[in-house]
């Protein structure tokens, strides 16, 4: 058997330069550290589970994680354990070294540990040398870069525990343990803040507390309760409502089709393993359950015959969607299998492709204005496989640009990301906690069109094919609810909320029928209102708190006499007291316009404020 040790001993590590790293931008240096966090937990978990086989461990958004193959899942008295030494690895300021190893030298090595998961990696490197980084008696197959020494991981937090899969397997083998790192003991403590009122706001819980929806394991989807369908109506209005002010139709198609749709569409070729097929009799595929609105829509458009004076011809459908999502990759609402989805379809030639970007691009700004969501864009370009020609391509991606340096917003391009069909515009929307989530896109498709043999009548007698534009703004719908779930931590706005006023009787006895007189012309003038009587009144009033109702109402003697009620907003100390027709004026006033009439705290800020903050880097 060959000494390994001395095999390691042979090499040439050398340390990684001080001087270099204290000359890094901040944001490389913060990088840095997660990273080797990552290693400083591989090192202390190998102390708690020996047995442990390592695969990935990269540097995230606010942290890092190592995906582990583990005997059992890690208990919670073993990452407590885990936590315990990280720290003594990073007192123990263990020096990060590099050195270069001969590939075939390095698949050995990791023969010989049992590393199946190294040695997966070194297949898919057609490199003749690899790089090893060590600190202490860890030893691992890694690009770098890394920290000077183990002392710089020392604010750092271990964060959970979870199945995770190997290179698209179906069932998790391995065990992501996720931790954050941070440069100073105040970003840590800010960010745990944050990590906490995530918790807080996660859509799961707050569905579940506010009565909007549940989840089964026997179920595609949510299970939508009366309150949470009545916002997922709400938001489906606001959709319709803006729709035809911008030139819209609305459809409505099927939800099953034969495959030969999507053989026509090219679906199939690339995606019928993430679709549900309904087989006949003998077992071949007899009809499918779509995944996506495009082909179908294709056929809607072949069904007339066209001029170019209907274009842009902008079609919109809502219908739901099924695709065969991995277990693992499935999360509350923000991925499900069964989904509704916004999706239009815009018909055009070539010409008229730059104005129409920028009124979606406009269009885009006002429908997010509308909840406080900060967005942020990407141009993803031709990728290396391709469909039609690159003039075309170019001229596309040239009027893509145009529109977005014409809207006026910063946006960053993904060279090689577009679609195999026609470049495309990806719209992250940023929640109150700052987390990134992508919802809307905008995507020209040369190809489809022609597939289905697409035509209209230019203006000179011609037939011509036009271009499409696939657009979304709300994604999935199920997404963006829990989005904004999150990003409001359930306390919608007045026109969202699903009960928007609540009259309180001060006493049953002497009060409640004027209070159902309020709640009844509340209710006449379209708002959501409920009478509650029976417990206390200050019950009445927590409860009313706890389910985050924006309009309180409590009614007594005076309030009856004079035709008032006395008003308290949710989280709003200041209590006044308004007739009952200013109490609908103003409610109706802010259901009219949507007004976004809540605070929006950006937990963010504060972690990120602390992360900029210049830290003094020490030598061994």
């Amino acid at each position: 058997m060959k000494d390994w040790d001395s095999w390691l001993q042979g090499h040439d590590w050398r340390p990684v330069d001080l001087d270099e790293f204290k000359a890094l931008p901040q944001d490389e240096k913060l990088r840095r550290i997660r990273h080797s966090s990552a290693h400083v937990m591989a090192t202390a978990l190998r102390h708690v589970r020996p047995e442990a086989r390592f695969a990935i461990g990269p540097a995230t958004e606010h942290g890092f994680f190592y995906d582990v193959r583990l005997d059992a899942p890690l208990s919670p008295e073993e990452i407590e354990q885990v936590q315990e030494g990280m720290q003594q690895v990073s007192k123990e300021k263990q020096r990060f070294e590099v050195a270069v190893v001969p590939h075939d030298e390095a698949v050995a090595f990791f023969q010989d540990k049992g590393e199946q998961y190294k040695l997966d990696i070194l297949e898919k490197l057609a490199d003749q040398t690899v790089t090893f980084y060590r600190n202490g008696d860890f030893v691992d197959l890694c690009a770098g870069p890394h920290v000077p020494d183990t002392g710089f991981c020392q604010h750092v937090k271990l964060l959970a525990s979870s199945p995770a899969h190997w290179r698209g397997e179906q069932n998790p083998s391995l065990q992501r343990v996720t931790g954050t790192a941070w440069e100073s003991r105040d970003a840590l403590k800010n960010y745990l803040a944050f990590v906490q009122e995530a918790k807080a706001r996660d859509h799961r819980v707050l569905g579940a507390a506010l009565d909007l929806f549940s989840f089964h394991p026997w179920a595609a989807s949510a299970l939508w309760h009366p309150k949470g369908l009545l916002i997922r109506n709400e938001l489906g209005r606001f959709w319709r409502d803006l729709m035809p002010e911008y030139g819209y139709v609305e459809i409505l198609n099927p939800i099953l089709y034969k495959p030969e749709l999507f053989h026509t569409s090219g679906h199939w070729d690339h995606y019928h393993e993430d679709m549900f097929i309904v087989r006949d009799a003998a077992g071949e595929p007899d009809f499918v359950m779509k995944p996506m609105n495009c082909p179908d829509t294709m056929l809607y458009y072949k069904s007339q015959a066209h001029s170019y004076r209907e274009l842009p011809l902008r079609v919109a459908e809502s219908q739901i969607l099924h695709r065969n999502e991995v277990t693992g990759a499935l999360h509350g609402l923000m991925r499900t299998r069964s989904f509704v989805q916004d999706d239009a379809h815009i018909f055009l030639s070539p010409d008229q492709v730059q104005n129409e970007i920028q009124e979606l691009l406009a269009l885009v700004d006002r429908f997010y204005s509308v909840f406080g969501l900060d967005y942020s864009m990407k141009l993803s370009t031709r990728p290396e496989k391709f469909m039609g020609e690159i003039a075309q391509w170019d001229a596309a991606e040239a009027a893509l640009k145009a529109a977005m340096d014409g809207a006026g917003r910063e946006y960053w391009i993904d060279e090689g990301d577009g679609a195999f069909y026609g470049p495309k515009i990806d719209i992250s929307i940023q929640d109150s906690l700052g987390r990134k989530w992508q919802c809307g896109t905008i995507q020209l498709d040369f190809q489809l069109p022609q597939r289905f043999e697409l035509e209209y009548t230019a203006q000179d007698g011609t037939r011509q094919t036009p271009i499409v534009i696939h657009r979304a703004i709300f994604g999935s719908i199920e997404r963006f609810i829990g989005v904004i779930v999150e990003h409001f931590a359930g306390a919608f706005p007045t026109w969202l909320a699903p009960v928007q006023a609540v009259v309180l009787p001060i006493s049953d006895e002497k009060h409640l029928d004027y209070a159902h007189e309020v709640t009844a012309r509340l209710r006449k003038a379209g708002i959501r209102a409920e009478t509650q009587q029976f417990e206390s009144l200050n019950y009445r009033i927590r409860q009313a708190e706890k389910a985050k109702v924006p309009y309180i109402l409590v009614v007594g003697d005076r309030e009856k006499e004079e035709g008032t009620a006395a008003v308290r907003r949710h989280k709003v100390k200041e209590q006044r007291v308004l007739s009952v027709n200013d109490v609908l004026a103003e409610l109706t006033a802010k259901l009219a316009t949507r007004e976004l009439d809540v605070h929006v705290a950006r937990m963010a800020a504060k972690f990120n404020e602390s992360s900029a903050a210049t830290t003094e880097y020490r030598a061994y």
